[in-house]
């Protein structure tokens, strides 16, 4: 694997770091490099050698540094003279680039194909809203290939209970990982809250359409779905209850990803991230009765969770509040 060295000025290394981390999960083989204000260049390179030598592949390295021309690019360059060949330095961090090159660590085992794929993202996560601030856009290229699924039916890449529904989990790490070309959040409350649907359509990726639809529009979705021409659909769900009243209805859903269910009063939390009402435990009964299987998991990279386990722990700490 491609060992990451994230370098700059102050703690933002530190910090960009910890959020990443938050949102793809924790990582091997990287490691955050600070130039404080007490210190020199040579503080830096030896940080720097140190956290190199740490990486299990020293062949590959990757360095992200915020500032081309700064002391932490400057230093980069100086170890990369003799590894020109394997490590590359990429500047203007952004948290969108970091993800990014985690994701890429996947199917990319070269530093130099890594560095030149992190470039697009980074840039377009550059942003502005109001949008009419943005520069104009280039004439559009001829269309490339489409990565549709076959023609009127919905390909299901993702159905995630989440309490949050599109953040930067979903948005950089599912996204990245089940290549979706429609997010639809499917929620009665969500559906009837402008506000809400607005945010939504504004973070989704670049390259994919977020829409906020009914529960019972996406049932009829579902048994006519020519409507969106054979698009690969991830599915948003904030709760359990709205899953099961979508598989009742006809949504052919065969595995939930269970990332995210939060904690409320009446609630019992049997790990960090889950939390239940006996209605949530029944209704993943019921969701189990139709043959739907739980895929518990924050991100893409984390182990899978024993679901049955999870909800027998949960059960017994309802059960002591009786």
């Amino acid at each position: 694997m491609v060992g990451i060295i994230i370098a700059t000025h102050g703690e933002f290394a530190t910090g960009i770091l910890q959020s990443g981390t938050m949102i793809f999960g924790k990582q091997e083989n990287v490691a955050a490099v600070t130039l404080m204000p007490s210190e020199g260049p040579a503080d830096v390179k030896v940080k720097m050698e140190k956290a190199i030598a740490s990486f299990d592949n020293q062949d590959e390295v990757l360095i992200l540094v915020d500032l081309w021309g700064g002391t932490p690019f400057n230093q980069a360059n100086s170890l990369m003279e003799n590894h020109k060949d394997k490590w590359a330095i990429v500047a203007g961090l952004n948290l969108a680039m970091l993800i990014e090159a985690f994701a890429s660590r996947f199917s990319m085992n070269s530093a130099h194909e890594i560095a030149a794929h992190i470039l697009g993202t980074a840039k377009e996560a550059v942003k502005v809203n109001p949008e009419e601030l943005e520069p104009a856009a280039p004439a559009a290229a001829a269309s490339g290939p489409s990565n549709t699924g076959a023609p009127g039916t919905f390909d299901y890449v993702l159905a995630r209970i989440d309490t949050r529904l599109l953040h930067g989990q979903v948005a950089t790490a599912w996204t990245k990982s089940t290549n979706p070309t429609r997010i639809i959040v499917v929620s009665d409350e969500v559906a009837k809250d402008d506000l809400r649907k607005k945010l939504i359509q504004q973070a989704a990726p670049s390259g994919v359409k977020a829409h906020v639809v009914p529960i019972n529009k996406m049932i009829e979705l579902a048994k006519d779905d020519k409507h969106f021409g054979g698009q690969r659909a991830l599915l948003l769900f904030e709760n359990p209850q709205d899953a099961l009243r979508a598989v009742e209805g006809g949504v052919p859903l065969e595995t939930i990803n269970v990332g995210s269910m939060a904690h409320s009063p009446g609630k019992v939390q049997p790990n960090k991230v889950l939390a239940f009402s006996q209605d949530d435990i029944d209704t993943f009964a019921k969701l189990k009765e139709h043959g739907l299987k739980f895929d518990v998991r924050k991100v893409p990279n984390d182990s899978k969770g024993n679901m049955d386990d999870i909800l027998k722990r949960a059960q017994a700490e309802l059960s002591k509040q009786r």
